[in-house]
């Protein structure tokens, strides 16, 4: 735990940041003035470009068919920065989304690069859901009401929280000039940063010289070639396995054996334990030979209510002897175990080189007859006539803004200053306001050593509080302190259990009342006398209370 000057020094920052903050106006939003073949901040007439789908998917496992109606709103954030800034969100959770966008004219980026940039905002956290966004084949845009996960697209790229984990999205189609088929090709090692609750802003750059470079919040996390770092590869291998080739049945594939040679030592043993009992160890001086390890418990008394005629003679409880506590041990002492020093176990030949081992066998090399050789993906690569945002989220309220698609990376950065260079420093500000928050609940607690009870108290009520509002964030922010409160919940609940099943397997003792009830028949008296009988009362009690029946 830091120290409390920190967290004071931390509040009275966050409260000034706070009260400087309210004491300014929001900035007014202003549409972009900045020129690309695609850009969009959800204005007021939003709907003119964008047509949520009506289509149905079908699951690739199962075949289930499920229908897009996850809702899309436009809106201000929950938060809002910029006064009058909206943007689409996918309002629905555990839902299928899908919504598509047409331009005005198919991109073509063969020459120019081609530059992607948007932003999200996962709102509610992060738990299983997408933000990706695809970029669609030029043509689609006849039919934006059967968008679906079967459109063809070009590239698909964004943060994607898996469950657990996330990552960021960078994959494309290409097209093999031999069998005309679709490959997906993703990036081998896509970057994971951590997304949070904040605006994030995406960035790729594709290059006419098949480059590329993907960002994050303005800073490159991986860049390459597509010829490079992509899985599977552009370009196929030149030679395949033989289909039709097979292992030859007398191939020897194995490098070592057991030494035919070999013969067990007539000294060898198997026999013999792993443990023997130490004819050296000698009972601790103090050893309590006569002292039994339980003694009935000297503060436990007969329940009012207990009948013996009816109850049986009571037997009070027992406990442990607190004359053994103070001694070695108790009652009848038994040497301890050692290691045998003859032992050996089973017996094993010695492996050695197989003198007929050929090696590993591998079906022949023949020429792959889908092969070719694209030096430059990018140009064959299909023109780009839309974006589409097709996802299935446990996460609601999932907000994008700001798209730009084009072809300067300068237009896309002008673009972010008026945006996302806006809001990022009132996010960190408000990061920091939680944080001193936090650490200032924090200076309220006192040091384990100090009082060890209320230091766990405070811990878990923070905890409490926190996840109330964001259980992931929660977890994130406490992970000692919730890890500690999920295992004490499953030990509570473990012990509840062993608890019912004590209590079920026990019969419950006759009352008085019974008395007054219809004789009991030989067979009810005969599973009388024969279960045991708990007593009522008492914390000290343990399982070894058995009623003595007459």
């Amino acid at each position: 735990m830091r120290s409390v000057a920190l967290s004071v020094i931390l509040a009275a920052a966050a409260a000034s940041a706070s009260a400087s903050e309210e004491q300014q106006p929001k900035p007014a939003f202003k549409a972009t003035e900045v020129s690309a073949p695609f850009v969009e901040q959800f204005t007021d007439d939003w709907t003119e470009r964008w047509t949520p789908s009506e289509a149905t998917k079908k699951t690739p496992v199962g075949g289930e068919t499920f229908s897009y109606v996850g809702a899309w709103s436009v809106e201000e954030p929950e938060t809002p920065l910029i006064a009058g800034d909206k943007g689409l969100v996918a309002k629905s959770k555990a839902a299928h989304h899908a919504i598509s966008a047409p331009f005005d004219a198919p991109i073509d980026f063969k020459a120019k690069p081609l530059v992607v940039q948007y932003e999200v905002k996962y709102q509610k956290g992060g738990n299983c859901g997408g933000g990706y966004i695809k970029l669609l084949e030029d043509g689609f845009q006849t039919s934006g009401k059967e968008f679906s996960d079967n459109t063809p697209w070009v590239v698909m790229f964004g943060p994607d929280l898996t469950c657990p984990g996330t990552k960021l999205h960078f994959i494309f189609r290409h097209k093999s000039p031999v069998t005309g088929e679709f490959e997906e090709k993703h990036l081998t090692v896509p970057p994971k940063p951590s997304f949070e609750k904040r605006t994030n802003l995406y960035t790729l750059v594709i290059n006419p010289d098949n480059t590329y470079d993907v960002l994050f919040n303005g800073e490159s996390q991986r860049n390459g070639s597509l010829l490079e770092d992509f899985t599977p590869a552009v370009n196929p291998a030149k030679e395949i396995d033989d289909p039709e080739d097979s292992k030859p049945e007398d191939w020897v594939d194995a490098k070592k054996i057991a030494d035919p040679e070999a013969v067990k030592p007539e000294d060898w043993d198997e026999d013999e334990p792993y443990e023997i009992v130490d004819e050296d160890a000698v009972k601790p001086e103090g050893w309590l030979d006569d002292e039994p390890d339980t003694i009935p418990d000297p503060d436990a008394e007969k329940p009012e209510e207990w009948d013996d005629e009816e109850d049986g003679d009571w037997i009070a409880p027992t406990v442990r002897n607190p004359k053994c506590d103070e001694a070695p041990g108790c009652g009848e002492w038994k040497a301890p175990f050692k290691a045998n020093p003859k032992y050996k176990g089973k017996w094993y030949a010695p492996m050695i080189d197989n003198p007929a081992y050929i090696g590993e066998w591998s079906p022949r090399q023949i020429p792959n007859p889908n092969f070719f050789e694209d030096l430059s993906p990018v140009q064959h690569l299909s023109k780009i006539g839309g974006v589409g945002i097709e996802l299935w989220t446990m996460t609601e309220d999932i907000l994008f803004d700001n798209i730009y698609v084009g072809h300067s990376l300068d237009d896309a950065k002008v673009l972010a200053a008026s945006t996302y260079d806006i809001k990022k420093p009132f996010e960190d500000a408000q990061a920091a306001k939680e944080e001193a928050e936090l650490e200032a609940e924090d200076a309220d607690i006192p040091a384990f050593k100090e009082d060890p009870v209320a230091f766990v108290r405070g811990k878990v009520f923070t905890f409490i509080d926190a996840a109330k509002v964001d259980p992931v964030g929660a977890f994130k922010a406490q992970p000692e302190t919730g890890a500690a409160l999920v295992g004490a919940v499953l030990t509570f609940f473990g012990m509840l259990g062993a608890l019912f099943g004590m209590v079920g397997s026990t019969q419950k003792p006759v009352t008085k009342s019974s008395k007054k009830t219809d004789a009991p028949t030989p067979d009810d008296k005969k599973k009388s006398d024969s279960a045991p009988v708990a007593p009522a009362g008492g914390d000290k009690k343990d399982d070894s209370t058995v009623k003595k029946r007459k």
